[in-house]
This record gives structure tokens, sequence and C-alpha cells, in this order.
């Protein structure tokens, strides 16, 4: 498969390389409950092999290493498979893991048991094309789960302009009702569909593009009392709060839908 770069890939690895050391710090990628949540989404049985897609830093593939599974990861930016490898090598766990393109998986078709991403989505002009690649690497009956923000649809435009501020290579996060879709239009069917909000405090992000103009836009949709960005943001002593509206969305692949290689 062709897996040439495009600008805009240019553009996250740019990004996640600057950004790779502080983000695999950043303690709410590692939140309890939320990886608690992905861990039952994956449903996982000792020994499944399972590939984390976008793996970032490693914290969802060293977690399912660390509860039995063998894992492999793959990630466009070389300088976020260093810091996933020294994940690993902390906690003690093997994982595999790849310099790859999530739209080019350097993978035979029916692979895995499981195909997990977290937070990629929204980075991607073709999210479709890496689902389709996931659901390719799946074996029939596995699972292919995506967790990612997903904004009301009435905020998804003020979602993603607050987004591109905190990160240029942010393209447009999917509402719920626009991931569901993509899932049946890979022909899988849903079988956990999970809500939930992820408390965050802005002046934690990391390293935001435009620091005062998304520090402005968040004052004036506390000040307007519509949460027209949909992260329920508000202001106390410790600065601006606001939450991420996170979906988890696991289907299943049909036993009959062996690829075909």
């Amino acid at each position: 498969m062709s897996a040439s770069r495009t600008p805009h890939d240019a553009q996250i690895v740019a990004q996640f390389t600057r950004w790779a050391k502080p983000f695999a710090e950043l303690a709410i990628h590692a939140e309890a409950e939320s990886m608690a949540q992905t861990l039952a989404a994956c449903a996982l049985t000792r020994g499944m092999k399972v590939l984390d897609v976008a793996c970032g830093p490693g914290i969802v593939a060293c977690e399912l290493a660390r509860v039995g599974a063998q894992v492999t990861g793959i990630d466009l930016t070389p300088a976020m498979i260093e810091q996933a490898r020294l994940r690993a090598d902390n906690m003690g766990v093997t994982v595999a893991y790849h310099v790859g393109n999530a739209l080019h998986l350097p993978f035979q078709a029916d692979s895995f048991d499981r195909v997990v991403t977290r937070y990629s989505f929204h980075h991607m002009q073709e999210p479709e094309k890496a689902l389709a690649e996931m659901v390719r690497v799946c074996r029939p009956g596995g699972r292919i789960i995506v967790i990612d923000a997903t904004p009301a649809p009435e905020c998804q435009e003020g979602y993603d302009r607050a987004e591109t501020l905190r990160d240029p290579s942010h393209t447009s996060a999917l509402t719920l009702p626009q991931l569901l879709s993509l899932g049946e239009g890979a022909g899988l069917s849903p079988v956990v569909m999970h809500q939930y909000r992820l408390a965050s405090h802005l002046q934690d992000q990391v390293a935001p593009e435009d620091w005062n103009a998304l520090k402005a836009l968040f004052a004036e949709d506390i000040a307007g009392g519509q949460d027209r960005l949909g992260m329920g943001a508000w202001e106390d002593a410790d600065g601006i709060h606001f939450y991420f509206p996170i979906s988890i969305v696991a289907w299943s692949k049909n036993v009959h839908d062996k690829t075909l290689t």
C-alpha cells in the first residue's frame, strides 16, 4: 500500500513532535474512569491480539498490555512512539510499536481480535478511510472501538473553532450521529455506545496555538451563558474549566465478513 505523507500528515507530525513529552505526561489522558470505560468497551480476554491505532504515547496500549492483551501500537509521529516505548519500559509491559499511517495499516487482513483508537478521528481528514482499515485488519467476530470527542450537532462549529485554536492539526470532531453513520457505512453492528464528560482545566492544555484567542473564546462563551462551544465551561478562582464530550462506540465485525486478500 502507498503511504505517502500529505501536508496535513506533516502538520500532525510537527505538532506532536513538539508536544510528545508534555502530552504523555498530561494526567487527563490516563484518567482512571475513562480508562476503565475503554477497557470495558474492549471486552478483552487474556491473550487477545489488539491493535491501538494512532496510539500516541502508548497510554491505552500499555494499559491493554497490562491486563494481558498482546498489543501492537502504531502512530504517525516517531517522537510519540519514542514516548510509548519509554512508557512500556517503565510499566514493565511488552508492546510492539510501529511508525505508520492509520490510513495504510501495514498489517494483514483479519489479524487482530480488537482494533481500537482513542482521540484520533478529529485529527483526520478522512476518518472513514481509517475506519475501513481498522475493519480490514480486525478478524470476523472481533471488535472495532473508537473513542473521541463528539460535540452536540448544534455545537459542532463552536467546538471545532475552540479545538483549532488549541491544536491546528484538528480537522473536525464528529457528532455521535456522524460517528455511528461511519460505522453503518462500514457494515458494522454497534455493541457498545457510551457517552461521558471528561473534566479539564484550560490552563493545563498543552501549549495552545493561540492562547489569548482561546481564552477569550471561552470567556465569551461563559459570559453568554448558552454553551455554544458544547463544553460546559465555567470560571472560578482557579481559572477556566470545561468538559470534553466523549463517546465510546464499539462495533462487532460480522462473522461473515472475512476480508479477501
